[in-house]
């Protein structure tokens, strides 16, 4: 896919609206994590440096079009004037005569912010006129569209797809490099790949196990995907939770990985149980979990198993923890697979992982993630980009 790119782009003097992917934790108005703010960096100041106004744009959880004031995106001031050295105005309404006012003044250098986007009801309806309308309107604000919510592309709403269509668009550095580091598993991976794939929802990764099936030659899975697929097996699973509507999926998928062609789909033969996620887990056959027993991780055999897999893989893709990383009585299984993904890694190996729980594993062990090939802070829009669905916000500013 050819992109245009934010540095291709001749920016003097111009108002630049910026489509950031903040959507951070923020309690009792404080920003408690600002990681995805710190992301965007590079793109705000290569717009303010090169002589630009910049205009922000982003969503903050789902206030369903109305004014939740614990949504406001007031509380991102004081971090976005730490970052970028600069102050921060501040837009009541994402698209007002007042709004139009404050952009339309804005001399080089200067920073506006709108308020929640998911505040308005064009943002994100249903009806493609609305959120055409919606766009047409915080288009209006400015000279140049940049896409830098990388997190948000696999959605169609009016911020990312309906702006374009009326100002010029390009992505942002960070989108540039998400879409650079994906490209690794999309284009001409080193072989043998390995997907490793977890999550409490089938729907999911089911589309993501089914793309792999023909490209990697070992599939790994973990959490409730394991869970659906021991019961598709036929495995009494006893209290686990799992997936109950893609059992019979579960059963296709791994009758097509029992086929030469189609990797080889893993589930444990052995797995670690208790009766709750605060109890003290013990490792028991997949085949003979005790009545009143939940799975909450994979047991010893079967980690042994899987990172001689991830050993000889010359390219690998992680999302998802594989077991209730949360507690660190289930968490076992998970750092040894991490371990084994690191060693690859330094052996040759390409390491594509993300998702927001597989960076959360990562933070809560104090485990860094600078042994990987490249790391993504996205989850769906991840899982969508490598399994080659297109993402509407890029196709919308494709060349």
């Amino acid at each position: 896919m050819n992109l245009p790119t934010l540095t291709q782009q001749e920016i003097s003097g111009k108002r630049v609206l910026l489509r950031a992917g903040f959507d951070v934790p923020i309690e009792d108005g404080k920003v408690l994590d600002t990681t995805r703010i710190q992301k965007m960096v590079p793109t705000m100041k290569h717009i303010l440096d090169g002589g630009a106004s910049l205009i922000i744009m982003a969503h903050q959880a789902r206030p369903k079009a109305q004014r939740v004031p614990e949504m406001s995106q007031k509380p991102l001031l004081p971090v976005l004037e730490e970052l970028l050295g600069v102050s921060v105005q501040f837009a009541d309404y994402c698209a007002s005569q007042e709004t139009i006012e404050l952009a339309n003044a804005l001399e080089p250098g200067q920073v506006l912010l709108l308020e929640n986007l998911r505040y308005e009801a064009g943002e994100k309806s249903k009806d493609q006129e609305e959120r055409d309308a919606f766009g047409k309107q915080l288009a209006a604000l400015a000279d140049l569209y940049v896409n830098d919510a990388f997190t948000n592309c696999h959605r169609d709403h009016a911020s990312m797809t309906s702006v374009p269509k009326y100002i010029p668009g390009c992505i942002g550095l960070h989108v540039e490099q998400e879409v650079k580091g994906l490209s690794l598993v999309t284009e001409n991976p080193a072989e043998p790949v390995t997907l490793i794939i977890s999550g409490a929802k089938a729907e999911t990764k089911v589309p993501v196990i089914e793309n792999f099936l023909p490209r990697a030659k070992d599939i790994i899975l973990g959490g409730c995907v394991t869970n659906t697929l021991l019961a598709a097996k036929g495995v009494n699973i006893q209290s686990s939770r799992y997936d109950e509507d893609y059992v019979e999926k579960g059963k296709e998928i791994l009758e097509a990985g029992s086929a030469d062609t189609n990797a080889t789909v893993h589930v444990p033969d052995s797995v670690v149980c208790a009766e709750g996620p605060e109890a003290q887990g013990t490792e028991f056959s997949a085949s003979e979990i005790p009545e009143g027993q939940a799975i909450f991780d994979i047991g010893s055999s079967s980690i042994e198993a899987y990172c001689e897999l991830i050993k000889k893989s010359g390219t690998i893709v992680w999302n998802g923890p594989i077991g209730m990383y949360e507690k660190e009585q289930f968490a076992g299984a998970t750092k040894a697979i991490a371990a084994a993904v690191c060693e690859a890694t330094a052996n040759g190996a390409v390491s594509v992982l993300g998702g927001g729980d597989t960076l959360d594993f990562h933070d809560r062990y104090g485990l860094s993630l600078d042994s990987y090939t490249y790391v993504s802070p996205a989850g769906g829009a991840m899982l969508d980009f490598i399994s080659g669905k297109k993402l509407p916000a890029l196709e919308v500013l494709a060349m």
